[in-house]
């Protein structure tokens, strides 16, 4: 147990059996009140973002959640394969859970599967990946006056939007967080 004081964001927290990762804590202290804590967190299980409130001093359960560097395998249709690292072995998890991770995994490419109490809760991208250009529509001569972008898709089959220099077969360095392109590898 850890006291609301003690809220730091990256935190992993159990609430009336709700699994959370708190985004930000903000604490409002009036004079003749106790303090009280709002903290953004986001729903582990379901990715919902909420705002609870705790008063100053309040116990929170701590939840140890594992994470675990794995291996990408393959795509087995309604699953997707994973294989530990150090123990070589395989899990499986629902390609429903990883709609938006899947636009940037590769085969054989590494990523960190999230874990608490045997229950997987999905898996952590790096920040930026590199990803090779597999089409790219023909650059327009003299299209240059603003900062213009043309469709490309990469080798995981997601469309972004690259500047006009880039060609297919290139590979760019693309943010998993948003979708967007980043820069030259």
């Amino acid at each position: 147990m850890i006291s609301s004081n003690d809220l730091r964001s990256g935190m992993s927290i159990l609430h009336e059996g709700n699994l959370y990762v708190v985004i930000d804590t903000s604490h409002n202290k009036t004079a003749q009140r106790q303090m009280i804590i709002k903290a953004k967190v986001r729903n582990m299980r379901t990715g919902s973002v909420t705002e609870l409130s705790f008063i100053g001093g309040d116990k929170i359960e701590q939840a140890h959640v594992e994470k675990r560097p794995m291996q990408y395998l393959y795509d087995a249709g309604e699953m997707i394969v994973f294989m530990d690292n150090e123990t070589y072995e395989q899990i499986e998890i629902d390609k429903a859970r990883l709609e938006w991770e899947l636009n940037f995994m590769k085969e054989n490419s590494e990523v960190t599967v999230v874990v608490y109490e045997s229950e997987i809760l999905g898996v952590t991208l790096p920040e930026k990946i590199a990803l090779t250009i597999t089409q790219a529509e023909p650059a327009v001569k003299g299209d240059t006056a603003t900062n213009a972008q043309k469709n490309a898709v990469l080798e995981t089959g997601y469309e972004i939007r690259v500047p006009l220099f880039i060609s297919e077969g290139e590979v760019v360095v693309v943010n998993t967080s948003d979708g967007k392109y980043s820069g030259r590898a």
